[in-house]
């Protein structure tokens, strides 16, 4: 059966060249309606592109603003016959996507408040051009999510399993092997699983190029997601087989090949190898009418709706304008500033007494704190100490939950971070879980390490409560004051260092506590 032609007067006008007079008025709302939200949200626009910069695991987010518009760009005929008609009812995603920014931002989230701007960006577009137009460019809107630098959370798991699969496949090579968490010791040296070597960069980049690969490439959906599925299993099982590859190939060499800088070359060649193989390999079963995407337009996919009407656009625009500008202006109104400075000072510790630093002494790192405190201590041969930082008007460089915080170096150093688990322990009469960590430093001396944080009179080991809880603290109007402590002891193997710990930990709190609800602004 054949369809009738659409009747002209509802039939968008195609001109020849240029643009067609429906999507005028439209794209220039849009144009406005973009600049608008990246004037808004700029800092959070900026702290992505920093951390393309600075982190090579996202680097490929300079990329993907222009493939995605390279996409958009192939699909031009098709949007052509579209007429494009504002959809309201987004408004209310557009309204969620603002409130998860500003939770970000409350809670000090960069991923998050990153996550709430590229999805405002993505909705201005059905907000203006209408559903039918977004369904058309679907997969280059969604391709926009990848330019959010997210993927840390992944690390501890990567990691582990890297670890695990280098033990077994160097063990079933023959190689003796010691393991301590992420700590190898051959006969030849020892080896750390760090982040260059959990496979998350390789992961990232593979998922990304993959996902292009299968909407360039198939058009059946189980094609498509066959294809994804390969693209995040390959790189894994990729990572685990260089990392063996690189300390067998270090051993054999007596650490002459594959140490330093050169493994991470040669984990990219391999890489690279490993990729070449997999797109050759699904580039077989390419489907020649994936192309349909750049075909001419016919009647069948014109938009059966007349234009919307300028009011509409206008109302549209004003509409998104205002919602993009309310978030901002409520952080504006609600964040709470405390000029005070902090000034932290060494509490007493019953039976325990002060020593003096020393430069071979083990300290944590914490990314810009307000203030710290570190007192190194001694009670009956046992060495141990305090370490407090502090954090007021946190931001997205400095907060009291941050991937850069750390125990120890995450690229390797004199001191390596060997365990990490969790213990319970009472503080104040109340049972606190705190992270459990050991640490490994010159000569093979162990530290074991407690970690928990302090906020708001509630304690915690959790990441993700103590960002939830600076969050609710700053939506009640409250400062954002935060701390994390660590109480530490030499000679992790020992058999009084655990109890030596809880005892140094329990005395030290009382009057931690007290100082920190002290220098706490409320």
């Amino acid at each position: 059966m054949r369809r009738d032609p659409l009747p002209i007067a509802l039939a968008p006008q195609l001109p020849a060249r240029g643009v067609p007079a429906a999507w005028r008025a439209p794209l220039v709302s849009l144009a406005v309606l973009l600049a608008i939200v990246i004037a808004a949200y700029f800092s959070t626009a900026k702290s992505m592109v920093g951390t393309w910069a600075n982190s090579v695991t996202y680097n490929h987010g300079f990329v993907v603003v222009p493939i995605a518009l390279w996409l958009i760009w192939r699909a031009r005929e098709r949007l052509r016959v579209i007429a494009p008609r504002p959809s309201l009812p987004v408004l209310a995603l557009f309204a969620a996507a603002g409130s998860i920014w500003l939770i970000g931002q409350f809670g000090a989230v960069n991923a998050l408040s990153q996550l709430g701007f590229v999805a405002m960006l993505v909705l201005t577009v059905p907000a203006v051009l209408g559903i039918a137009a977004t369904k058309t460019i679907l997969f280059p809107l969604g391709f926009l999510f990848f330019a959010v630098p997210i993927g840390d959370f992944l690390l501890p798991t990567l990691m582990e399993r890297t670890a695990d699969f280098t033990v077994a496949a160097l063990r079933a090579s023959g190689v003796p092997v010691y393991r301590e968490g992420f700590l190898m010791v051959l006969p030849t040296g020892r080896w750390s699983v760090v982040e260059a070597c959990s496979g998350v960069r390789y992961l990232i980049a593979s998922v990304m190029t993959g996902m292009l690969f299968a909407y360039l490439s198939y058009t059946a959906l189980w094609r498509r997601i066959v294809f994804v599925g390969v693209a995040i299993v390959v790189p894994i099982i990729a990572n685990w087989i260089r990392a063996y590859m690189i300390v067998l190939l270090g051993h054999l060499t007596n650490n002459r090949l594959a140490v330093g800088v050169d493994h991470l070359i040669y984990g990219w060649i391999f890489f690279g190898f490993v990729m070449l193989v997999m797109f050759s390999i699904g580039a077989r079963w390419r489907e020649p009418a994936s192309v349909a995407a750049t075909r001419p337009a016919t009647d069948r996919d014109i938009e059966p709706r007349a234009p919307a009407s300028s009011r509409n656009v206008a109302s549209a625009t004003l509409a998104v304008a205002v919602l993009a500008l309310l978030w901002p202006a409520l952080e504006y109104a609600t964040i709470r500033k405390v000029d005070a400075p902090v000034a932290l000072h060494a509490v007493p510790v019953p039976g325990w007494q002060a020593l003096p630093p020393s430069d071979s002494d083990w300290e944590p790192h914490f990314e810009f704190p307000a203030a710290t405190l570190h007192e190194r201590l001694q009670r009956n041969g046992m060495r141990g100490g305090i370490y407090v930082a502090y954090y007021r008007n946190q931001d997205a460089q400095s907060k009291v939950a941050n991937s850069e915080n750390r125990l120890a170096s995450a690229e390797g150093g004199p001191w390596l971070q060997t365990l990490l688990g969790s213990t319970d322990v009472v503080l104040g009469g109340d049972a606190v879980r705190v992270s459990s960590s050991v640490l490994r430093g010159p000569g093979g001396r162990g530290v074991l390490a407690w970690r928990w944080y302090a906020i708001d009179g509630v304690l915690t080991s959790s990441d993700a409560e103590a960002k939830a809880r600076t969050a609710w603290s700053r939506l009640r109007g409250r400062s954002d004051d935060a701390a994390v402590i660590v109480v530490y002891v030499d000679d992790a193997e020992s058999a009084q260092a655990t109890q030596a710990l809880d005892d140094l930990a329990k005395a030290a709190w009382p009057a931690l506590s007290g100082m920190l609800s002290t220098v706490r602004s409320d």
